[in-house]
């Protein structure tokens, strides 16, 4: 039995030695790229590449363990000449995988994926591109890795399998079931509420820091699993009726910020559809230049699951968020914006790329992908601003740790850098104690450098609502409470220091709630967001009734700061003369589309309409709504 396990051992951490390996040969191919980094930071890659080695290394050790069960009955020699041919196959494969992601790096700077298999279809063309010299080294490469690894597994490995079958065959079976279990711990990534993914291994702002940490063949295997050909998806019209549609919704807009916000006065609101005029809860606008300076300290705060309908001043419930409606007087208040959809992690990519939602996948499972969005952060740090994240749960969900370093950001600061006695929530640590840790990163910042742009995830709000604090029945509404509670003692502090004269603090909900549960998971109550922007930045109080989309957010933010705004193509600076007021979201393959005429809700699987409200005017609304859609998912295809 002992044996048996040392067999598996040695499998397993046989794939992790020479996956480790690879990193180097790496680096030293890339050297061009490599000469400026230190050996601290080689060291990095190496350990930090190890949480995906493991996993493939766990993938890879499967069969063995099988087979070692297998023995438990019947000869091992048999199972010996078994696993030769399965290490001398695997041994070729994983050769292959690494030499070739290691040629075209240079050419992509992505690491292997799916895109390979496009090029396959014409050989010819593919081949053409690679210079002779440099296909016959790589070939080389290959058949000296692989013979490498088939050499080691037959020598030294293979052998340690016993021949016999053991007696103890109830036992050994047990012990192997453990160790399977094992092996599912390390495939799956650990055992966190985060599973393996490409950006898991991100530890630097530099990208080929990041991407020479990533294992190939897992990043290969993951893009399997993801194929699809977004392009082809929702073609609704042709080419150019799509263009004139899309260009409706999305105009070239003027990058000039006007004295004075021109046009769409009407407002829709949840209940109606009509036209409101509330002297009491609203003012006019004076100019649309919020910002006493173009260059402030940024603080935005992405606030989890947080719906307009808990929040009084949006026309919410009241006395769920006393401090945010208290600072909603202080500020600019956006009280008809929408998010972009119903997660995070689309949320997240609205606000922070001004990039639309997809109703069928997530643009931030694909890091080949997101990393060629425009980013507020991308922009800003082309500006002189240092940037970087805090979030109080773990960074590896949903791929956002490539995400958040794909975006520009400099540094990230996650669930594993608090004390584990301050993780006290299924998510990790509590809003209050995230806030402490903001207000003084910021005092820090004020002393180390300005200007800088600072993105921080709340959590405490999020299922299953356990907080520590009671003053609401409701689970949900006490969390919100919570979470409010650490934004009115944050900003009063904050307001005591020399910071607050030059800070822009943007309050934004990634998505809504469905509170209350009557709402439909598509109907627009579900989207409706707060936004708010307060500070010493801020000129005057403003209350903004129009419709605004969650994605406008990044625009209409580098419009304010006179920053060039023009690569972000599903953004759109609310403060332009011609901006349409109109949102767009996405639910589970599903999309609506509301401006002053109504909204119109689209199932895309039935392909049939969930809601015409009013049904006048809604064959127009769907068709811009389509045109959206489809336009998305081309550009999607495209990156």
């Amino acid at each position: 039995m002992k044996k048996r396990i040392l067999f598996i051992v040695c499998v397993f951490f046989s794939w992790i030695v020479f996956f480790a390996v690879q990193k180097p040969l790496f680096l030293l191919y890339h050297h061009n790229l490599a000469e400026t980094h230190s050996f601290a930071e080689f060291l990095q890659v190496v350990l930090n590449g190890l949480k995906l080695d493991a996993v493939v290394a766990g993938y890879l050790t499967i069969i063995p363990l099988l087979l070692t069960v297998v023995s438990v009955w019947f000869s091992g020699k048999m199972m010996q000449h078994v696993l030769k041919v399965y290490f001398a196959v695997v041994g070729a494969l994983v050769a292959l995988i690494f030499t070739v992601d290691e040629a075209l790096y240079g050419y992509w700077n992505f690491r292997l994926d799916s895109t390979i298999f496009f090029y396959l279809e014409s050989p010819e063309n593919a081949m053409a591109s690679v210079p002779v010299f440099a296909f016959i080294i790589q070939f080389i490469k290959t058949v000296v890795f692989g013979t490498v690894i088939y050499w080691w597994f037959k020598r030294f490995v293979v052998p340690m399998l016993p021949v016999e079958p053991t007696r103890k065959k109830w036992q050994t079976l047990s012990v192997s079931v453990l160790l399977g279990g094992l092996l599912f711990i390390a495939i799956r990534g650990g055992v966190t509420t985060s599973t393996a993914n490409v950006g898991m291994v991100y530890f630097s702002k530099d990208q080929f820091l990041n991407h020479s940490a990533i294992n190939p063949c897992f990043s290969l295997l993951t893009s399997l699993t993801k194929q699809q050909d977004f392009s082809s998806e929702f073609q609704f019209f042709p080419e150019e009726k799509r263009k004139a549609l899309f260009e409706t919704v999305f105009p070239a807009l003027s990058l000039a910020i006007p004295t004075e916000k021109e046009g769409a006065d009407l407002l829709y609101t949840a209940n109606s559809l009509q036209a409101e005029d509330d002297s009491n809860a609203s003012c006019e606008k004076s100019s649309s230049k919020l910002l006493r300076t173009d260059r402030p300290d940024i603080l935005m705060v992405i606030l989890e699951g947080f719906s307009a309908n808990v929040v009084e001043s949006t026309g919410g419930e009241a006395g769920v968020t006393p401090h945010l409606d208290r600072l909603s007087k202080e500020g600019v208040l956006f009280k008809n914006m929408y998010a972009s959809s119903f997660r995070t992690d689309r949320g997240l990519v609205a606000a922070l790329n001004g990039y639309l939602a997809q109703p069928t996948t997530s643009i931030m499972k694909y890091p080949s992908k997101s990393q060629s969005l425009p980013s507020i952060a991308k922009s800003l740090r082309a500006e002189g601003y240092n940037t970087d994240v805090l979030y109080g749960g773990d960074i590896n969900f949903t791929n956002m740790r490539s995400f958040f370093f794909n975006s520009g950001y400099n540094s990230l600061i996650a669930d594993v850098d608090f004390p584990i006695a301050n993780r006290l929530s299924k998510w990790g640590a509590h809003d209050d104690v995230t806030f402490d840790y903001l207000y003084q990163d910021i005092v820090d910042k004020q002393i180390k450098q300005s200007p800088w742009f600072c993105t921080f995830l709340t959590l405490s709000s999020h299922e299953p609502f356990k907080v520590p604090y009671q003053r609401l029945e409701h689970p949900y509404l006490n969390s919100v409470a919570f979470t409010d509670s650490c934004i009115g003692h944050f900003i009063d502090k904050i307001k005591a220091t020399p910071v607050w004269d030059n800070l822009l603090v943007v309050f934004v909900s990634d998505h809504g709630f469905r509170y209350p549960d009557t709402f439909k998971e598509y109907e627009p109550e579900r989207y409706h967001i707060p936004c708010l922007w307060i500070g010493g930045a801020i000129k005057e109080p403003v209350v903004v009734d129009e419709l605004i989309s969650q994605s406008d957010l990044a625009a209409t933010l580098l419009g304010q700061l006179d920053i060039d705004n023009k690569d972000f193509a599903f953004s759109r600076d609310f403060f332009t003369p011609d901006y349409p007021n109109s949102v767009f979201y996405t639910f589970n393959n599903g999309f609506a589309f509301i401006d002053s005429t109504g909204v119109s809700i689209y199932d895309n699987a039935a392909e049939v309409p969930l809601l015409e409200s009013p049904a006048e005017g809604s064959a127009e609304r769907f068709e811009k709504g389509k045109s959206v859609l489809q336009t998305l998912y081309q550009d999607l295809g495209k990156r």
